[in-house]
């Protein structure tokens, strides 16, 4: 074995989510690894069906003192050769050992947690030079992206199961039911689709108040909120656009999924979409906070078929370029390699 991961987070989101497919990647190339992961039991399955060893362990607070140890008699009977920690809470409990340790990074993260690592890796070049610009070494810094993969078995889902015409307009967005994924413009955008229906993929806080939310605007019969959902292949498959208006998204996974699946996608220009679509050429970038821009991107798109078409083909062209698993997947092994990992 040669790279054990550590997740200390226990929650559903796009992070937790990559994890799995990451690891089940670097083991269908041969990678020899084993996971530490807070207790999630589908986590907990999905990794072991990946043929990945799992332990669970606490990933308590400051006042956990048992987890880093643990850890370690993990990594030293796996023959960890480098230990790779995913987000702050995995960081403050890797410990020190004759295994390198790396930091993965999805967002501008205290950087306090990764004192002594050897190196970090971001998932943007916007990441990655913030990082440095914090003082971390620019030797000790790379960009390695996400990739997104559109599993050739997905079938698409019965629009009549969630109560949804064949024939109407169909929105997909995806994300945590949060402020900062902005699912507030999106419907006040529906607002002004009269024809549209809006599937929204998450969970979180706000559910009730974006319930209340839709029923006020009128909207509520054209919304289906689906909590969280396993088969997000299926939702990219089903849909006729994908909405993005995020107000903060230091990524923006759910830009390069929907590219994999053949999904048109419109989204606010936050960093992580910022970054990643050329605007008109792969993507349609709007405003942040921007209902009414939105929701003229979305008829535009609706209306100019020869337009998705072209914006599906450039997005498919850049996933296969730089975000492919077999191109994502190579550069960790690279990565893996200058640490004896490999």
């Amino acid at each position: 074995m040669s790279v054990l991961h550590l997740l200390g987070t226990a929650g559903e989101g796009g992070a937790e989510t990559y994890f799995v497919d990451l690891v089940a990647a670097l083991r269908r190339a041969g990678v020899g690894e084993a996971a530490a992961i807070r207790r999630h039991p589908g986590r907990e399955a999905a990794l072991k069906a990946a043929g990945v060893p799992v332990k669970v362990l606490p990933f308590g607070g400051p006042l956990d003192i048992l987890s880093k140890t643990a850890a370690a008699g993990y990594a030293r009977l796996q023959d960890a050769k480098l230990a790779l920690a995913w987000m702050n809470r995995a960081a403050r409990h890797t410990p020190k050992g004759p295994w390198a340790r790396i930091g993965r990074l999805g967002g501008y993260y205290n950087l306090k947690y990764y004192a002594g690592f050897d190196e970090l890796v971001a998932n943007t070049e916007d990441i990655a030079e913030w990082v440095v610009a914090q003082g971390w070494p620019a030797g000790k810094v790379r960009c390695i992206p996400n990739f997104a993969a559109a599993p050739v078995d997905a079938a698409a889902v019965d629009r009549a199961s969630l109560d949804t015409p064949e024939e109407a307009p169909l929105l997909l967005a995806m994300g945590r039911l949060h402020d900062a994924k902005a699912h507030d413009v999106s419907l006040a955008a529906l607002a002004q689709l009269p024809d549209a229906y809006l599937w929204i993929a998450g969970v979180g806080p706000q559910e009730a108040k974006l319930r209340a939310m839709a029923t006020a605007l009128g909207v509520d019969e054209r919304v289906r909120f689906l909590g969280w959902r396993t088969d997000a292949s299926a939702l990219y498959r089903t849909a006729d656009l994908c909405i993005f208006p995020s107000r903060y998204e230091p990524l923006g996974n759910v830009v390069i999924q929907a590219w994999a699946h053949g999904l048109p996608v419109v989204a606010a220009a936050s960093q992580g979409p910022k970054a990643l679509i050329r605007d008109s050429e792969d993507g349609l970038l709007v405003a942040i906070d921007d209902a009414d821009a939105l929701a003229i991107a979305v008829r535009r798109l609706l209306s100019q078929p020869a337009l998705r078409a072209r914006l599906v083909e450039a997005g498919a062209k850049r996933v296969e370029r730089e975000f492919s698993e077999a191109a994502v997947v190579a550069q960790w092994k690279m990565l893996f390699a200058d640490y004896g990992a490999a």
